[in-house]
């Protein structure tokens, strides 16, 4: 069997997986967000894996990339509602960390176009109100940014998840035109 267009997908697709997750590694690295450094070094591990099931024909290791995937959309929908503060989780917690130090997202301190040049001597808004200002004029806050990494993983594990369970058939097909043969 060549290259059937549903293997050659899924091996398109678990390449773009290694890469998009390494990019979001790096970024978990300088954030020190603990707890997704190690479940996106379990991605890695399983996306190649499941990529090496693709090209060798081994439904074990599709299996397995099927059953992490369904794992890894949990989790980025956890990271979605973590950093849109909903259904009772806070971006400003320590889950990430994991608790062991206080940093947060990388992209708290270096969020595209904002200029923390410009803050006031005083961070307080007023003294009526006292809201903390953080940054002026970003182009995109972070929350929002981890969101759109979260986002893109979860369509890209979607898009692999219907590929992986179409290999998976055509695996089943061919091994049941063998053994009738």
């Amino acid at each position: 069997m060549g290259c059937c267009s549903g293997r050659c997908m899924l091996i398109f697709i678990c390449t773009l997986q290694l890469l998009t997750a390494l990019e979001r590694q790096v970024f978990d690295f300088l954030g020190y967000q603990w707890a997704p450094i190690l479940v996106n070094f379990l991605h890695i591990v399983v996306v190649i894996l499941g990529l090496f099931g693709t090209v060798q024909y081994r439904p074990r290791y599709v299996v397995l990339y099927l059953t992490w995937t369904v794992f890894w959309v949990g989790w980025n929908i956890f990271v979605c509602c973590l950093y849109l503060d909903l259904g009772g989780l806070s971006k400003d917690s320590n889950y990430l960390s994991l608790g062991v130090s206080s940093h947060s997202s990388w992209w708290k301190e270096n969020a595209p176009g904002c200029d923390d040049r410009d803050l006031p001597a005083t961070r307080w808004q007023s003294l009526e109100s006292p809201a903390l200002i953080s940054s002026l004029g970003c182009m995109l806050e972070y929350q929002y940014i981890e969101v759109l990494h979260s986002a893109l993983q979860l369509f890209i594990s979607l898009l692999g998840f219907v590929y992986a369970c179409y290999v998976l058939s055509v695996f089943n097909e061919e091994e049941d035109t063998y053994l009738y043969k």
